[in-house]
């Protein structure tokens, strides 16, 4: 993509307004935090005094709508005293040019770096180091400095204060999640029906492990219908795919395929009910036909073998989803099979009796550290304190020249300690806000930083104008500026996610009237803000162009990391039909999780790659489109295996043994091969697969053979992906061998 292309994408992707669902009740609660802070310190101590305190709590309530599953309060008191901290230190040093400027850079350098923790300490890292550029400028004294300190904190105590009394959707961004994961299956057995061999989008998924992962003291109050669910989703969706690929599972059409059918418009129904009983805390209703299909026929069965315990598990795992989502409420969801109005009997007596006793047990699951019977379902998250040497550790992963995050926080640094100096040599006054706007608009990607700079100086120009008429008409005094402001921080606030230019209109009318506030006038800012914005904006997009991060030359090696993930994965699978008494249990799902953050890792990189102004490096863009088919399949085949791992009593397979160990071979190699832009072999597989007898092998013998044939055939087709033009690999082909 050409530079002027490039230009013209992230321009109008900066001025998208995208429509979004408004929570307005978050929004006001945000806005009265700001508007008791702004009152009670300009009642008591004055306009300057106000103002850093309006900032405190505005950014103290910015944090809170940052994408976290930390309570808000924490993010609340966080800001406001980082904020605070910054205010003070840097009013300290302020009177030292030199010495201000080399600890601005400092500690914009080490706001780059937090984003190794993770977006949500970026963001709110950056904008600390952009408000406080503005706060260390309002003291006048070290006593006053030190006031004013106190008082943003204060703005960040009333936002967690206020979060702790009066909460919006208690553990709602958790059950959000978690509803989202079992709606994406209930689509998923739905889409299977008509394609049996469907994607399925991981990214739910793995949102709702993310929302898992608690504190010990959020255990101890997570409600009983948020714990369980995801584990069970996650062994759902192999089973659903399992039933519904013929390479593996039944016929393409016939009596077991009709049945297959019915089995997954049950699944989606009862995934759906479950969603939204999650969403809302509501009890589980059921439809009467979905609880028929579920029915666990006695006789006269339809499926037999592997699909016939396929079959078995998916109703099972479909029961304890049900059960699980009731959490501790009532229930209105007969047992699945059982007619509405049907006399109970002694199997249905022992049914709620059961249900009883797994609620109960939810209930005091969730007041212990930790769920014995099922780890995957339990992520203890560290507490704040316990996070410290974690994210220290993040970032000094990161201090490499190669990492992006720290080519980022180089780039913010520099831009940061130039744009303080250019503003202040300028005749304009208030230089502070070029740097401020060039570190607000940096990303450690090119796409997201061009894009904000348009963005930003397009909403500084409308919002100034706008705010700037409104004085003219208006002329307020004092307080009226500081309910224009409190109104101006709610309109952010309610239309956070509608897009960045947008927030820009209501943050610049929200600064304008707050130094209105302070007794300024327009016509000593809003011209200042303006060109400031402008230069601040041009400096952060230059040096990104100068001193950039691309991803582009790094999508072979986000492939190889791929590749290695879904090798590991088929690997850990084979091994536990090799040794399923022996094989590590946990080596399958760790493995899993793996594999999915390689995929999202190259869907992302995928994503920025394509807006970069980079010349075409090493993966051409057939590559691009078809090496990624082939991964998702090696992993897809992987995953229908997993669906009927053997237990521990049950006899080994053998030849799997060989099968694996050849897989990690080839996988290593493949992947080197990947990195150097050299075409992936798969000899040894190939040899494993072809020397294995399957004269007198057993069902499961067949089925293991049978899936190391469709993992070769995911193999080549990457070979064929990445070499198109290449000699094909000699051997059989792996669509022969399966």
């Amino acid at each position: 993509m050409s530079w002027l292309h490039a230009l013209k994408h992230t321009a109008r992707s900066g001025l998208t307004v995208e429509r979004q669902r408004l929570d307005p009740l978050v929004a006001v609660r945000a806005a009265a935090g700001l508007a008791l802070v702004v009152g009670a310190a300009l009642y008591f101590f004055g306009p300057a005094v106000a103002a850093s305190s309006a900032f405190g709590a505005f950014q103290a309530a910015l944090a809170t709508f940052q994408r976290s599953w930390r309570t808000r309060p924490v993010l609340a008191l966080a800001s406001g005293a980082s904020l605070a901290v910054t205010t003070f230190v840097g009013y300290l040093t302020g009177a030292h040019p030199a010495l201000f400027i080399s600890l601005l850079a400092v500690w914009t350098f080490l706001a780059g770096l937090a984003w190794a923790i993770g977006p949500t300490a970026g963001m709110i890292a950056s904008s600390n180091v952009a408000i406080m550029l503005v706060t260390v400028t309002l003291p006048t004294s070290v006593a006053a400095a030190a006031g004013h300190a106190a008082m943003i904190l204060m703005g960040g105590l009333v936002q967690a204060v206020l979060i702790v009394l009066f909460p919006v959707r208690r553990w709602g961004a958790q059950r959000d999640a978690l509803a989202d994961a079992l709606a994406a299956e209930a689509d998923y057995a739905r889409r299977l029906r008509h394609d049996p061999v469907a994607p399925f989008d991981p990214e739910p998924l793995m949102t709702a492990r993310s929302a898992a992962a608690i504190t010990p003291r959020q255990a101890r109050r997570r409600p009983a219908e948020l714990h369980g669910t995801r584990g069970l989703a996650e062994r759902i969706r192999p089973v659903l795919a399992s039933l519904a690929d013929p390479a593996l599972g039944v016929p393409a059409e016939g009596e077991q395929r009709a049945r297959v059918r019915e089995l997954l418009a049950a699944a989606g129904s009862t995934l759906d009910a479950a969603a939204r009983a999650v969403r809302h805390g509501e009890p589980v209703a059921m439809s009467p036909a979905a609880r028929a299909v579920l029915a666990v026929p006695k006789e006269g069965a339809v499926l037999t073998g592997p699909a016939r315990r396929a079959e078995s598990r998916l109703i099972s795992l479909l029961r304890d989803v049900i059960e699980t989502a009731q959490g501790s409420g009532t229930t209105n969801s007969p047992r699945p099979g059982r007619g509405a109005g049907e006399a109970d009997s002694a199997d249905d007596t022992a049914y709620r009796t059961a249900r009883r006793l797994a609620r109960s047990a939810a209930r005091r699951v969730a007041r212990v550290p930790e769920n014995r019977a099922d780890p995957h379902d339990h992520l203890l998250r560290p507490t704040v304190p316990g996070l410290v040497p974690v994210a220290l550790r993040a970032m000094r992963a990161e201090l490499r020249r190669d990492s992006p995050v720290f080519r980022h926080a180089v780039r913010v640094a520099v831009v940061s300690a130039i744009g303080y100096a250019v503003g202040a040599s300028l005749p304009l006054g208030h230089g502070y806000w070029a740097p401020m706007a060039a570190v607000m608009v940096m990303r450690p990607d090119f796409s997201q930083t061009y894009s904000r700079a348009v963005a930003r100086f397009g909403g500084t120009l409308l919002g100034v104008g706008l705010a700037t008429g409104l004085l003219q008409l208006t002329h307020p005094d004092t307080r009226l500026s500081a309910a224009l402001a409190v109104g101006c921080a709610f309109l952010m606030f309610l239309l956070l996610r509608a897009g960045y230019a947008v927030t820009q209109v209501c943050v610049s009318g929200y600064v304008v009237f707050l130094l209105g506030m302070g007794g300024l006038q327009w016509t000593q800012t809003v011209p200042e803000r303006v060109v400031l914005t402008l230069a601040g904006g041009l400096l952060a997009m230059l040096a990104y162009a100068v001193y950039p991060a691309w991803e582009t030359p790094r999508l072979r090696t986000r492939l190889a990391g791929w590749l290695v993930a879904d090798g590991r994965y088929a690997t850990a699978v084979l091994q536990r039909y090799a040794d399923p008494a022996g094989a590590p249990r946990d080596a399958v799902r760790e493995a899993l999780l793996a594999t999915r953050e390689a995929r999202v890792a190259w869907q992302d990189a995928l994503e920025r790659a394509a807006n970069e102004p980079v010349r075409h490096r090493g993966l051409s863009r057939a590559a691009a489109d078809d090496a990624p088919h082939a991964l998702a399949q090696l992993a897809r085949v992987a995953m229908l295996m997993e669906a009927h791992l053997p237990s521990r009593d049950t006899s080994p397979v053998p030849a799997a043994a060989a099968l694996a160990q050849a897989l990690r071979a080839d996988t290593e190699a493949a992947a080197r091969a990947v990195r150097e832009r050299r075409a992936p072999r798969w000899e040894a597989f190939r040899a494993a697969l072809e020397s294995w007898d399957a004269g007198d092998a057993t069902a499961d013998d067949r089925f293991v053979r049978k899936g190391a044939g469709l993992l070769l055939a995911a193999l080549d087709e990457l070979t064929d992906a990445l070499d198109a033009e290449g000699p094909r690999p000699q051997g059989g082909t792996a669509r022969t061998a399966a």
